[in-house]
C-alpha cells in the first residue's frame, strides 16, 4: 500500500470517528435506578453530554449516563430466599458513566448473607367436630342456618392454620307464610319539554313522571302495607340548558427561552382556547396545549471534580535524626489523593489532597508471633448456588502488645515475625437456601 492509499484510509477511520452518533437526549439520569427520564430529543451525543448530569439512548434502548463511572448506593437487603428457617439475603450496586469504577476492596455488584425470618415452619392444625346448628335465622318462610368448628385438633403450631371453612351455613323453611309490603318501582321516564336548549331566558312549563306500588304488590292474606308517599312527580322546565359553544384554538405563541443555560434543553410554545373558549358545555380544543422543540446552547456544562482513591501510605518516617525502625517511637506518614474529571469550570473536591498519619516502623523487625481472634464472618461466596459458604480465620500477627497503640493499621513496613507453631485456622459454614445461578444468556 502505498503512502497517499494509507493517508486516504487513516483519514476516513478519523472522520469516521469524530463524527458524533445520534442518539436520544435525557435531562434526568438516576443513579440509583440507571434509567433516563424528561426526554429533550434527538441530538448529537457530544452535545447531550455537554452536560454531565444528562443521560442518553442509543438504538438498543438501554440508557446511558453523561457522567464519568460513579457506583451507586448498596440497595436495601432484599426478601430472605425462603419464609422459615435460614435463608439467604442480598443486595446489590451497579457502575453508570465513562469508563469503569475503581473495585480496589473487590466488594463487586452483590453481596450475600444468612438471613431467618422465622426459626421454625408453620404446622398446620385440624378441625374440631361441628357444632350445633343455631336457631333459622327468621320466624317465617325461608331462611338460614349456621354451625361452626374450631382449629383445636391439634392446634396449628408456628402461625400454621386449618384448611377448609370455620363455619357452615345450610337453608331453612319454618313453614310460615310472611306478608308482602307493598314497595314502588323505579320512576318512570320524565314527559318531554318543547326545547332541548334556549340561549336566554327560561321555560315555566312542568314535565311530569309517575310510579307504581307494584315492587311487590302488598299481599291480601296475611295483609301487607301499602306504599307510603305520592305515585307522582314534578319539575319546572325552566332548568334547560344553554345552547353549547365549542371552543376553538387562538395563534401560538413565540418560542421561550432555552430551558437551559449549557448542554442542551427545551422551548416550549404555547397557545390557548380562547377564539372562543368554550361554553355551556360545548367541546373544548381538540390538540396539544403546548409543543415541546430541542434547543443547543453550545456552552459544555460544568463537571465537578470527584476524589481518587487514596495512594498507598508512604514509608513511616521520624523529621527528627532519632532512629524509629524497631522502636518504640511514633513517627509520621502521609498518602495522597487526585481530584479527578474536574472541567469546564466544574467545582473542585472538598477535603484535603493529603492526610498524614501517625504510624510505627517495624520494617524487617524481628517480632514474636501471635495469633489473633475470630474475624468476622465473610459475606456468602459465591453469590449463587449450591456451594456458597460464609469463612472466617484466625492468624498469625506481630506481637504490639509492647507498643503504646494496639491498632495494627498504624504499623508500617513488613516485619520477620516468628510464627513457629502458630498455624493459620480457618472455619467454613454453608449458605442455606441461596439461589441458583442464572446463565449468561438469561
Amino acid at each position: 500500500m502505498n503512502l497517499i492509499l494509507l493517508g486516504i484510509v487513516l483519514l476516513g477511520i478519523y472522520v469516521q470517528q469524530s463524527v458524533s452518533q445520534k442518539v436520544q437526549c435525557h435531562s434526568a439520569f438516576s443513579l440509583s435506578t440507571g434509567k433516563c427520564g424528561s426526554l429533550l430529543g434527538v441530538v448529537e451525543k457530544d452535545s447531550c453530554c455537554m452536560n454531565p448530569n444528562y443521560g442518553y439512548t442509543k438504538a438498543d434502548g438501554k440508557c446511558r449516563y453523561c457522567g464519568p463511572a460513579a457506583w451507586t448506593e448498596w440497595s436495601s437487603w432484599g426478601e430472605c430466599s425462603v419464609s422459615c428457617t435460614e435463608g439467604v439475603t442480598q443486595r446489590q450496586r451497579s457502575c453508570y458513566g465513562t469508563g469503569s469504577c475503581s473495585d480496589s476492596g473487590k466488594l463487586g455488584t452483590v453481596q450475600t448473607k444468612p438471613c431467618e425470618k422465622n426459626k421454625c415452619c408453620p404446622v398446620e392444625g385440624g378441625w374440631s367436630e361441628w357444632g350445633k346448628w343455631q336457631p333459622c335465622s327468621v320466624t317465617c318462610e325461608k331462611g338460614i342456618k349456621k354451625r361452626q368448628r374450631t382449629c383445636s385438633n391439634p392446634i396449628p403450631q408456628c402461625g400454621g392454620s386449618c384448611r377448609g371453612e370455620q363455619e357452615e351455613i345450610a337453608s331453612c323453611d319454618t313453614e310460615v307464610i310472611c306478608p308482602t309490603h307493598g314497595g314502588w318501582s323505579s320512576w318512570g321516564s320524565w314527559g318531554p319539554c318543547q326545547s332541548t336548549c334556549i340561549d336566554e331566558g327560561h321555560n315555566t312549563q312542568k314535565e311530569l313522571r309517575k310510579r307504581t306500588c307494584t315492587n311487590p304488590t302488598p299481599s291480601t292474606v296475611p295483609r301487607g302495607r301499602d306504599c307510603e308517599g305520592s305515585d307522582t312527580d314534578t319539575r319546572p322546565c325552566s332548568g334547560l340548558p344553554f345552547c353549547p359553544i365549542d371552543g376553538n384554538w387562538g395563534p401560538w405563541s413565540g418560542f421561550a427561552p432555552c430551558s437551559v443555560t449549557c448542554g442542551v434543553g427545551q422551548q416550549i410554545q404555547r397557545r390557548s382556547c380562547d377564539s372562543p373558549e368554550p361554553r355551556h358545555g360545548g367541546r373544548q380544543c381538540r390538540g396539544e396545549e403546548q409543543k415541546h422543540g430541542v434547543c443547543s446552547t453550545g456552552v459544555p456544562c460544568p463537571i465537578h471534580g470527584m476524589w481518587s482513591e487514596w495512594s498507598e501510605w508512604g514509608r513511616c518516617r521520624q523529621p527528627s535524626t532519632r532512629v524509629i525502625t524497631c522502636r518504640n517511637r511514633e513517627g509520621k506518614r502521609r498518602r495522597e489523593r487526585d481530584c479527578v474529571f474536574r472541567e469546564h469550570g466544574g467545582n473542585f473536591c472538598d477535603g484535603d489532597i493529603v492526610e498524614h498519619g501517625s504510624c510505627y516502623d517495624i520494617e524487617g523487625c524481628k517480632m514474636q508471633g501471635v495469633l489473633s481472634e475470630w474475624s468476622e464472618w465473610s459475606y456468602c461466596k459465591p453469590d449463587c448456588g449450591p456451594d456458597s459458604a460464609q469463612t472466617r480465620e484466625k492468624k498469625c500477627l506481630p506481637d504490639i502488645s509492647e507498643y503504646r497503640s494496639q491498632d495494627h493499621s498504624i504499623f508500617s513496613g513488613e516485619p520477620i515475625v516468628n510464627c513457629k507453631d502458630l498455624k493459620t485456622e480457618t472455619e467454613r459454614r454453608p449458605c442455606k437456601n441461596v439461589p441458583e445461578c442464572k446463565d449468561e444468556d438469561d
